[in-house]
């Protein structure tokens, strides 16, 4: 009896095994086929279609940490001595992103300007104003009152500053950097990935002009780039061969490019918006419990006070910012934060998220274009103000346009400067039509930085067209600069001889965290304040982001954050 119960069991635990090993079978087929169509990774690269299969996941880029997005109260200040209703509280969801864990730094910055210097020589008259458009502002150190000369020629060249946030860099340089940084990184992984030549040892190839890697550009047309010398590339992503199709030469380029869709190449670079950058600074995870907020923080670093409480560092400042007047650093031999000027990176604890100097060293330049209130009736997701909407200019031949010496524009900015428009070699963007918006309920024009604060809809005129006035009236009684233009390109510099009420304009973006020059008032990365675009000082840097692809987390039981400090 008993065996015959054995033996039963044997027999039902077999019929249960091959049960599964058959469930098994048909979930590995499934995995291997597209549901909808039946057609198997192998099935689509055997006849030339591409398949995503293989990607892996983003990678995290250099330098970044993951910011977990989340939902966060905007603009709440623990003090408000000016009353000024510039930080009102708003709720706002903010998604996922990578940020820089420091600012950039003088070194890195004197790569972006060294890669220039050779790709647009100074020496030849075409390139004239894009090297010297990059140049920080290395004047933002004097003072008419101050010795400060030392400063002016030695801080963002000497290496005893290499690791200390570059300062004198103003938000279209930012903005530009961060483009640029954009193409470099995208070029590394692809000659990591064998698909491009190191063009930078390759003695057939120059880098110089029109001849260099551009992202955008390659994606819309590869051969676009070095003027179309395909031995810039190796043989490319692998390709099924055809029967009895010829094996390719060695060298020869025998795949195919890559596209989005292969998940290699790395998203673009920017600096990051006002609302990011203050959830990544209050770190609001560490008052995380269960799924409620405890307590609020005025600092990147949990407590009300400036001073460190561990025992082993008690006493010491937490950030470098000024402690008075005539007071930067603290009394000699007992020094209260280290820094008379900026210090160099990490040399303070970082935040929740891995960030440093989210409070104090330098200021930072955000993208957004300043207003006093946030508008979140409009929008409380992932808010933004400062989009202008553009597409690819196409030409008479329907090619997308490539920027080359003869359509390279200049503008003149309101400070007598002349910048590029586009870097030669870049791909040419134009705005959007009120055709391309037409009928569409997200977005009616292309210009979309005064949208219900400043555009002609918020006058009393709002049921007018702009297309019927020969001047739009202006909600914001901002400096005007002069248009005069003189034969050189150069502008006419004058004054503004009208009275004005504020700086407030488009071109007016905003900067967050206090600085070396400070007081402990700015530290709280909730408080805002803004600049021209065009400006530079001594107390504001940046750092750079980008978006996370994907799910918000790599894996939901697992935090994305550094542990509790």
């Amino acid at each position: 009896m008993n065996m015959r119960i054995v033996k039963s069991r044997v027999n039902y635990l077999f019929i249960a095994l091959f049960a599964i090993s058959l469930v098994s079978c048909h979930n590995r087929k499934h995995e291997n086929s597209t549901s909808l169509t039946g057609w198997s990774s192998k099935d689509k690269i055997s006849r030339g279609f591409s398949d995503g299969t293989n990607y892996k996941g983003q990678q995290t880029p250099p330098g970044m940490v993951l910011i977990e997005g989340g939902t966060f109260t905007m603009g709440h200040v623990q003090d408000d001595v000016l009353f000024d209703w510039n930080t009102t509280p708003v709720d706002m969801q903010v998604r996922s992103f990578y940020m820089d864990e420091t600012e950039v730094t003088n070194s890195e910055y004197l790569f972006y300007l060294e890669w220039l210097s050779q790709v647009y020589p100074s020496s030849e008259e075409q390139n004239k104003h894009i090297y010297k458009s990059a140049l920080p502002d290395t004047l933002v150190w004097r003072h008419t009152l101050g010795a400060n000369e030392l400063l002016t020629e030695n801080y963002l060249r000497h290496p005893s500053y290499a690791d200390y946030p570059v300062v004198g860099v103003s938000w279209l340089q930012a903005t530009n950097y961060c483009k640029w940084r954009s193409n470099i990184i995208a070029e590394k992984v692809l000659m990591d990935k064998g698909i491009l030549n190191d063009i930078y040892s390759d003695d057939s190839l120059k880098v110089d002009g029109n001849n260099h890697f551009d992202i955008a550009t390659y994606l819309v047309n590869p051969y676009a780039l070095y003027e179309g010398d395909s031995s810039a590339y190796k043989k490319g992503l692998p390709v099924a061969r055809k029967k009895g199709q010829e094996r390719a030469s060695r060298d020869e380029f025998s795949g195919r490019h890559v596209k989005i869709s292969d998940g290699i190449v790395p998203t673009k670079f920017r600096l990051p918006s006002e609302a990011e950058w203050e959830y990544a600074a209050k770190a609001y995870v560490e008052n995380r419990e269960y799924n409620n907020i405890r307590g609020r923080k005025k600092y990147a670093w949990s407590g009300k006070y400036t001073r460190n409480k561990s025992t082993k560092f008690k006493g010491d400042q937490m950030a470098n910012f000024k402690q008075g007047r005539g007071d930067y650093s603290g009394v000699a031999g007992w020094s209260n934060d280290g820094g008379d000027i900026t210090m160099p990176i990490r040399s303070y604890d970082p935040n929740a998220y891995g960030l440093y100097d989210m409070s104090g060293n330098v200021a930072e330049w955000v993208s957004d274009v300043y207003r006093p209130i946030i508008d979140t009736d409009a929008n409380d997701f992932n808010y933004y103000r400062g989009n202008v909407f553009t597409k690819p200019m196409i030409d008479e031949e329907g090619k997308v346009v490539i920027v080359d010496y003869e359509t390279l524009e200049y503008d003149t900015l309101t400070n007598g400067k002349i910048i590029p428009k586009d870097l030669p070699g870049s791909v040419k963007y134009i705005p959007i039509t009120k055709r391309d918006a037409y009928m569409r309920n997200n977005y009616e024009k292309s210009y979309n930085i005064d949208t219900r604060d400043g555009d002609l809809a918020s006058t009393k005129l709002y049921d007018k067209d702009e297309d019927e006035l020969a001047v739009k009236p202006r909600m914001y009684n901002s400096p005007i600069t002069p248009s005069n233009i003189g034969e050189s390109g150069l502008r006419i510099q004058e004054y503004d001889d009208q009275v004005r009420t504020t700086l407030i304009s488009n071109e007016s973006r905003v900067y967050k965290g206090g600085s070396w020059k400070d007081r402990e008032f700015w530290l709280d990365p909730a408080q805002r304040r803004h600049l021209p675009e065009y400006m530079a000082t001594s107390f504001i840097g940046f750092r750079c982001a980008t978006d996370k692809l994907g799910p918000m987390t790599y894996d939901k039981r697992k935090r994305t954050t550094e542990k509790i400090r």
